[in-house]
This record gives C-alpha cells, sequence and structure tokens, in this order.
C-alpha cells in the first residue's frame, strides 16, 4: 500500500513526547512489511536544512479566508531507513523557537500553523504524484486532513480510493479554537454541528476528525476504553462512543537499538539477563551521577518524565517527606511546570543524600536511570501507552505505576503466592495509594530479595516490538483497503 503518514513531530528531527517517539518508528516498521511509505512534517528552525535535499516544488495552500500560501519543500530520511520524509518550509508558520508554544503560552495562531499543515500535505502528495492508499494523521494537529477528504476532496480523482487513519496520543489536547476558523478550514458551515466539528460553540479538530475518519486508534487497548469514559474523556466521551465501531487501541512498541541494556551507548556498563552484574556498576555510576552516597544495597528510585499534573508530581510532592523516612534513594529527571521544579529542587537540597533532581532534559542520563534505578516510578493520573515503563522492563527496573492505560496494559501486579508480576501498581489516584505501593515495593527489595530478582529476570523477558505494532496496524489498513478496491470494480 502507500501510505502518506502525517504529523507535527517526528523523532529525532522534533519531539516533545509520544507523538515523536511513534512518528519516527511506526513509518519503518511499516516499510519492513513491504509499503511504500512517506512522512510530511514541518521544517521547524532547529532542523537543519544543510542535511536536507532542497525540492524545486512551491507549494500553493489555499486557506480560505486568508487566500492562498505558499510552501517550499525539503526532503531527508528518517535515520537507518529508506524512508521518505518530507518537510515543510514556512518560515511565518514554523521559523519559531517553539514547535507549539513559547515560555509556555500557546501560540495564538496555532490552528491556522497546523492547518496548513494538513492541507499543504495533500497538495504535497499530489505534486509528488504519490496517490496515498492510506493517509495516517496524528493527534488534532493533523486531524483535518479526514475532514478535508469528506469535504473539500470528496470528488477529488486523486484521493478517490483514499482511506484515512487518526492515531490520539493524547485525548487532552484537543485542537480547540474560536468558530471563525471554519473560513479556514473552508469546509462548509453545514459541518459545524455537534455531531461533527462543534464543541461549546468552538471548532474541535480532533473531533472533527474522529467524525470524518475511516478509522481511529489509540496507543493502547486500556485506553481506547477508558477515552469513552467521562474520567478520561475530556468531554469527547459520548462522542467517541458514538464512532467506537471504527476505534481500536493499539500498543506503542520500543526501539530496542537504542533502549536495551546490552547496547545502550550511554552506560558504564552494558549487562543483560544472561550477564546481570552489570546493573550494579550502572547504579553506582547513577548515584555519582547525582552527588549521592554510593551505596550498592540501598533501594534507588527513579523518576523520568515531564513534571506535569498527568504525571502524577500531584501525588510525588504529597508523599515525598514520608518516603524520606525509608531507607532509599530517589533520582528525578525532568523539566515542567514551574511550581513542581522548584519544590524538587528545594527537597533535593534538604535531603542531598537521599534526594537528587535535575531540572531539565538529558538523554544521557535519562539512559542512566533506566539502568542504575532498582525502581521506576510512574505514577501517572492518565497514560495513553507510556514508554518508560516498557524501557525500564528491558532495564530490570520494576515500575511503579497507577494501573491506567498502557501503564495497565503492560505491567503486570507482583503476587507472591503465583509467582507473577514485573511491577507494582495501585488503582486510586491517591497519594495514600502511591505511598502504601511504594511501601510495598521497598519492603519486597530488602524482604523478599528472590523474588524481586525473580521479577527482575520476568521484566527482562519482556518485549514488545514495532514489528508487532505494525503488523496491527496494517490489519486495520487493510480492512480500510480492500473494500475501496472492490468498490473500484463494481
Amino acid at each position: 500500500m502507500n501510505i502518506l503518514f502525517v504529523a507535527s513531530e517526528v523523532a529525532p528531527f522534533a519531539k516533545t513526547g509520544g507523538l515523536g517517539d511513534v512518528s519516527g518508528a511506526l513509518p519503518k516498521a511499516l516499510k519492513k512489511l513491504g509499503h511504500e511509505i512517506k512522512l510530511v512534517m514541518p521544517r521547524y528552525y532547529d532542523i537543519k536544512r544543510d542535511k536536507l535535499e532542497k525540492l524545486p516544488i512551491s507549494l500553493g495552500v489555499d486557506m480560505g479566508s486568508l487566500g492562498e500560501i505558499w510552501a517550499g519543500v525539503y526532503r531527508g530520511y528518517l535515520p537507518k531507513s529508506k524512508v521518505e520524509i518530507y518537510f515543510l518550509e514556512h518560515e511565518g508558520f514554523f521559523g519559531r523557537s517553539g514547535l507549539y508554544d513559547e515560555n509556555g503560552f500557546a501560540y495564538d495562531d496555532n490552528a491556522i500553523r497546523f492547518i496548513f499543515l494538513s492541507k499543504a500535505s495533500l497538495v504535497l502528495s499530489k505534486a509528488l504524484n504519490f496517490k496515498p492508499d492510506i493517509i495516517h494523521a496524528n493527534d488534532w494537529h493533523s486531524a483535518s486532513i479526514p475532514i478535508l477528504l469528506k469535504t473539500l476532496y470528496l470528488k477529488d480523482e486523486f484521493f478517490k480510493e483514499t482511506s484515512s487513519m487518526l492515531t490520539i496520543h493524547n485525548l487532552q489536547h484537543q485542537g480547540n479554537f474560536d468558530k471563525s476558523v471554519m473560513n479556514i478550514l473552508s469546509v462548509g458551515w453545514e459541518h459545524f454541528t455537534p455531531l461533527k466539528l462543534e464543541a461549546m460553540d468552538r471548532v474541535n479538530l480532533l473531533k472533527g476528525g474522529i467524525a470524518f475518519c475511516d478509522a481511529f486508534n489509540t496507543v493502547s487497548k486500556k485506553y481506547s476504553h477508558e477515552i469513552q469514559t467521562s474520567e478520561f474523556g475530556f468531554g469527547l466521551q459520548e462522542h467517541i462512543q458514538a464512532h467506537s465501531h471504527k476505534l481500536f487501541g493499539i500498543l506503542n512498541g520500543v526501539d530496542y537499538d537504542e533502549w536495551s541494556p546490552a547496547v545502550d551507548k550511554y552506560l558504564v556498563k552494558n549487562f543483560d539477563i544472561d550477564s546481570f552484574n552489570g546493573k550494579e556498576e550502572c547504579k553506582k555510576d547513577l548515584q555519582k551521577a547525582f552527588g549521592l552516597p554510593v551505596k550498592a544495597k540501598t533501594l534507588l528510585i527513579g523518576f523520568v518524565g515531564r513534571l506535569v499534573e498527568q504525571k502524577g508530581i500531584g501525588l510525588i510532592a504529597s508523599v515525598i517527606e514520608g518516603l524520606m523516612s525509608f531507607d532509599i534513594q530517589i533520582v528525578m529527571l525532568g523539566s515542567g511546570e514551574k511550581w513542581a521544579e522548584g519544590f524538587f529542587s528545594e527537597v533535593a537540597s534538604r535531603y542531598h543524600d537521599k534526594f537528587g533532581c535535575y531540572i531539565g532534559y538529558n538523554n544521557k542520563l535519562a539512559h542512566k536511570i533506566e539502568a542504575g534505578s532498582d525502581i521506576f516510578l510512574m505514577p501517572s493520573l492518565f497514560e495513553p501507552c507510556g514508554l518508560n515503563q516498557i524501557y525500564s522492563l528491558r532495564y530490570g527496573t520494576l515500575p511503579i505505576v497507577r494501573a491506567t492505560g498502557g501503564l495497565d496494559d503492560t505491567i503486570e501486579n507482583y503476587d507472591k503466592q503465583k509467582d507473577k508480576g514485573n511491577g507494582f501498581k495501585f488503582l486510586f489516584a491517591t497519594p495514600d495509594a502511591l505511598y502504601h505501593t511504594i511501601k510495598w515495593a521497598v519492603q519486597t527489595y530488602y524482604n523478599e530479595r528472590d523474588d524481586f530478582k525473580m521479577m527482575q529476570l520476568r521484566a527482562m523477558r519482556e518485549h514488545f516490538s514495532w514489528m508487532d505494532a505494525a503488523s496491527k496496524y496494517e490489519d486495520i489498513y487493510k480492512s480500510l483497503y480492500y473494500p475501496k478496491k472492490i468498490q473500484r470494480y463494481k
């Protein structure tokens, strides 16, 4: 099949979260399955032009009430692959320091910027004479594509056999804008209804994408059920329920070429399930990196993530004083809400022998935390998939997670009687539940050493590959592809 994959971020070129990881890995797996796939994303100005090919193409994009806006095109490849990626060049829209915001404030013209991405992707497809069987859109930033295919492009012969797939990486972000955006989307005000694009007298691009796409999915099975509830639906639960017949849940894979202790280039000593001694050296190295006392037998807990409410930092803040009474060390890496950055920095200054904190992001340090920690803390309030808990499993670092979304799908709770489990889970998002789960894990580490070691080995045997995920996406593509082909001959 010909697949056009459109995303606002693609690792390693631009990344703020899981969307970037998926966009940088899934297309390579689909290519290995034999499909012809092309990626489209903005050329943010952090993406240097010197390693890209400037194409002799200028795209004229009809932006409704704004008139025609032009874009240049560059071409490159995903690293270690033959997957082509096309970068849309427009200095006014993408020549900025941030992807979506600056200093915590979203850009005022985000609706225009990403409707432009969607429209320009379709124009580019024609310019390349690349007839897609599937256009795979991602989150609200490219959710306009399914809308456009069923409205402006409905009678366009070029896209006659094209189906659309929409992946929701995080339902919290929906692309909710003033209704004047309808004049830029230019699909007709008859589509500004509660069943399509309208939400509280505003335009909701993700809602429209769900209504118009041929299929959509979340990045874990559990999350596909959760978003149909009031707790996790962020106001779209009834809309999603109405379209649940075309909803799927597909768990993300991970790149074991990067996230595996046997080959990890950032570790002081590599290790694997058959040569586990290296993990102790990684633990010592991690303690030194954070200026903590080097204690091989002291339980070390790691956290890597954005310091935002979704990631459960409020829960961690509520229990941190109590945790400091345990015989443990904690290291934290991340940035986000200013109160959290200040709060955890202050805790680190008071408990400098037990708590280490690095504000910001450091990829090398993230790898060291995964390898050197005994336990990985991930108490998210909701988690569409989550990758760090899967990384942790491969490094023999047992996750503590809330039983939600992809965390619940990938982590099996410790059960001593049944000799099962690869981590520790709690259900309710309360400080008390988190505190007692950490206490349980601490007691297991010190009092049930054989069980803890068996869980580590069990965790390292887990496997979540992108080829497994890609084959499931392929199944959905086929279900959309063949009916179109059959219709062609009727």
